[in-house]
C-alpha cells in the first residue's frame, strides 16, 4: 500500500513537471516579422524575401515568424513607410526612390546616368559614405539593414527610343521622385507618379505612353506584353532599402536580433548576384517572346540621352549633397 502511495505520488511529480515545462515552452517569446513588397515572388525581392522568410523561420524555429506579402497584396510601398514607422509592419525592402519625402540623401541613386552598372552602385554602397545611409531613417523609427539590387533600367515605349526627341510628349509613368520626374522632363516628356501595381493596366488602357524599369520587373509584371519596344539604356539604377521598425528590432533579445542580422547579410549577398542572372534570364524571354523589339542603342546615340539626361545632377546637388555625388562618380570609376 506504501509502494503505491509512493508510485503515485512519483507519477504526480512527473506530470507536474511535464506540465511546468510544457507552460516554459507555451511562454516562450514568438515574434512575428510581417514583411509586405510589391513585386512578383519571381523577382530579385521576390525571392530574397521568401529566402530570409525560410532562413530566420529555419535557424530560429518557434521563435520568429515572417509572413511575406507579395505584389502588394497588405499595401503599396509609400503606404509602407508609415507603417513600419508606427509597428504596423516589422520590415520593408521598398524603392530607394520612395523615401523623397523622408530624406533627400536616398536621391543620388535616382540620378541618370550616375552609376553605369551594378558594380559601381555596389561599390558606392559598401564605401563608407554609402554605409552611412543605412543610419539615415533612424530619427523616422526606422533601422536600416541593407541595399538588395534589382537592377538598371531601360525605357519601354510605343516607338523605338532612339534619340531623346522620341520621347518628347510621350507621358512617362515614374516612381514618386522628383529627380525622376526632372529626368523625363529633361527630354520633352510628361511624367506621371504613380504606384507600381497601376503600371500594366495605365499602359494597355493609354493612360500612359511609357515607363522605366528593369528587365526584372517588366518582365514578371508582362509590361512588355503592353509596350511594343523597349530600348536598352542602363540610365538608371532600381534598388531597395531593407529597413526594420526601430523599436521591434531593438526589442528582441540580442541572440535573435544578432542571428537575423547575419541572415539579412546572407541573403543581401546572394541577392545581389541573383539579381543580375535574373535581369539577363527575364531579357532573353522578353525577346524570345516577340511581344515587345528590344532596341539598342549606338554609341552616338547613347551619349545624346547621356547629355540630355545628366543636367538634372547640377539641378539637385545642393539638395542631395556634393559629398554624396561626389562619392558615387568615385565608385563609378574602376580603382
Amino acid at each position: 500500500m506504501v509502494e503505491s502511495r509512493r508510485a503515485l505520488r512519483l507519477v504526480g511529480v512527473i506530470i507536474a513537471a511535464a506540465l511546468i515545462a510544457g507552460c516554459g515552452a507555451e511562454q516562450q517569446e514568438r515574434y512575428v516579422i510581417k514583411f509586405p513588397h510589391v513585386t512578383a515572388p519571381a523577382t530579385p525581392k521576390g525571392q530574397a524575401a521568401q529566402r530570409f522568410k525560410e532562413l530566420a523561420e529555419a535557424r530560429f524555429p518557434g521563435r520568429v515568424s515572417v509572413e511575406v506579402y507579395p505584389s502588394g497584396q497588405l499595401m503599396e510601398d509609400s503606404d509602407s513607410l508609415e507603417a513600419l514607422a508606427f509597428g504596423e509592419i516589422q520590415m520593408i525592402a521598398v524603392s530607394l526612390s520612395v523615401f523623397d519625402r523622408l530624406t533627400t540623401r536616398f536621391q543620388v541613386f535616382d540620378l541618370p546616368f550616375l552609376f553605369p552598372d551594378i558594380e559601381s552602385v555596389e561599390r558606392f554602397q559598401r564605401s563608407p559614405t554609402g554605409r552611412m545611409l543605412l543610419d539615415a531613417l533612424q530619427d523616422e523609427g526606422m533601422i536600416g539593414l541593407a541595399f538588395w539590387h534589382n537592377g538598371m533600367k531601360q525605357l519601354g515605349g510605343p516607338r523605338p527610343l532612339k534619340q531623346p526627341s522620341d520621347a518628347a510628349g510621350l507621358k512617362f509613368r515614374v516612381m514618386e521622385s522628383d529627380i525622376l520626374q526632372a529626368q523625363v522632363q529633361a527630354f520633352g516628356g510628361t511624367p506621371q507618379k504613380m504606384a507600381f501595381g497601376e503600371v500594366y493596366q495605365a499602359l494597355q488602357t493609354g493612360a500612359v505612353d511609357a515607363q522605366e524599369n528593369t528587365w526584372s520587373n517588366m518582365y514578371s509584371s508582362r509590361f512588355y506584353e503592353v509596350q511594343p519596344y523597349i530600348t536598352a539604356t542602363n540610365h538608371g539604377y532600381i534598388g531597395y532599402f531593407v529597413a526594420v521598425n526601430r523599436r521591434f528590432w531593438e526589442s528582441l533579445p540580442e541572440d535573435v536580433r544578432v542571428g537575423l542580422e547575419e541572415i539579412v547579410a546572407d541573403v543581401t549577398e546572394w541577392n545581389n548576384v541573383r539579381s543580375a542572372e535574373i535581369n539577363a534570364a527575364d531579357r532573353r524571354s522578353i525577346a524570345d517572346s516577340g511581344r515587345s523589339e528590344i532596341v539598342e542603342l549606338t554609341q552616338p546615340e547613347l551619349q545624346a540621352w547621356r547629355q540630355t539626361m545628366t543636367p538634372v545632377w547640377e539641378q539637385f546637388r545642393d539638395v542631395i549633397g556634393s559629398d554624396l555625388i561626389d562619392a558615387a562618380e568615385s565608385s563609378a570609376t574602376v580603382p
